[in-house]
């Protein structure tokens, strides 16, 4: 089991290296290429799995997520682009 600074630094981590880097990278790009284009439109389409348009999903954003969810012992996180943006995530996910 790491310790809470432990998990701090390493907790979202993916442990796969693209350039020999230690620690995670962040990846400023808006969009992500693809093998050809039908693999473009199976991710599109979401029969596919892998990052498209990073609105809708980044790694430096996913390593953010894994990284709070160890440190706060949860089983998953999600991150926005804005605090009312989290607020309103957390409204419109509650039912009357």
């Amino acid at each position: 089991m790491m310790h809470k600074s432990t998990k701090a630094i390493h907790g979202g981590n993916p442990h796969r290296s693209h350039f020999g880097e230690v620690s995670v990278p962040i990846f400023q790009t808006s969009t992500f290429s693809f093998p050809c284009a039908e693999e473009g439109a199976a991710r599109f389409s979401g029969e596919s799995s892998g990052y498209v348009y990073s609105r809708l999903g980044n790694p430096t954003v996913n390593a953010l997520e894994e990284n709070v969810t160890a440190l706060e012992g949860g089983c998953r996180g999600m991150a926005t682009a804005t605090g009312m943006a989290a607020v309103t995530t957390v409204f419109l996910s509650l039912r009357a």
